[in-house]
């Protein structure tokens, strides 16, 4: 096994205990997408006309959005258990610890914040100067093509794609597994992804608790202080 480089995670449903922070803002409004979001899935529409749909769902309940409306969609939503204690011990080692998320930018931006990740990148929206909405800022990830962000990492931070390994919960996360790279699915909660996974002969950690990560990471080695084996 390489030495391990960098760690590249995706946020909502792996760093965070919430499911979608695009379904966050649904909730929010009272709106839902479940057919936009099945025809995306399926490759029928893009990033950028997704989210123009969902932006269009929620002008129609309230025309007038600020960006203060989109924060306080992520009231009560915490860290995934264990995902400090695992970004800290990684850098620890050296590792190079990313974000790659289709996700809303200023959720994302706040977990990258608070974890202090070294890099991140989402999808997110065009204010204007005093911070209402005017419409998606021209996505910066295309959730079927993450990998193309994670090469960019590669050659940017010179790490070899064999020492890198990327994290996800869904099936369009596996788009982050470059050639000779690694990926280890996380608490998959769509059949969708349980399918994906399976068929892509990738690790699975069925729970909720990021440090069982850590034995994929370093070949079947405990997380350190966990305690287990004493």
């Amino acid at each position: 096994m390489s030495e391990l480089g960098a760690v590249v995670f995706d946020c909502d449903g792996v760093l965070t205990d919430n499911g979608s922070s695009w379904q966050n803002i649904h909730d929010y409004f009272g709106t839902e997408n479940l057919e936009t979001l099945e025809r995306f899935l399926n490759r029928e529409i893009s990033d950028d006309e997704f989210m123009a749909e969902d932006i269009r769902l929620w002008t129609a309940v309230q025309p007038r959005i600020h960006r203060d409306d989109i924060m306080r969609c992520y009231s009560g939503i915490t860290l995934m258990t264990g995902a400090r204690d695992v970004v800290r011990e990684l850098q620890e080692r050296g590792v190079f610890v990313a974000i790659v998320s289709a996700g809303v930018d200023v959720f994302v931006a706040s977990i990258a914040s608070m974890l202090k990740v070294d890099d991140w990148v989402a999808n997110g929206f065009d204010w204007d100067d005093d911070g209402w909405l005017r419409g998606p800022a021209p996505s910066r990830v295309n959730s079927h093509e993450k990998g193309l962000l994670v090469e960019k990492l590669a050659r940017i931070e010179g790490i070899d794609p064999s020492g890198i390994v990327s994290v996800g919960d869904s099936s369009t996360d596996l788009s982050m597994m470059i050639p000779g790279s690694r990926f280890i699915g996380f608490n998959p909660a769509r059949q969708r992804a349980v399918d994906a996974f399976k068929r892509a002969g990738v690790p699975v950690v069925e729970g909720d608790d990021l440090r069982d990560l850590w034995q994929y990471l370093y070949g079947g080695e405990d997380f350190p202080d966990s305690g287990e084996g004493d």
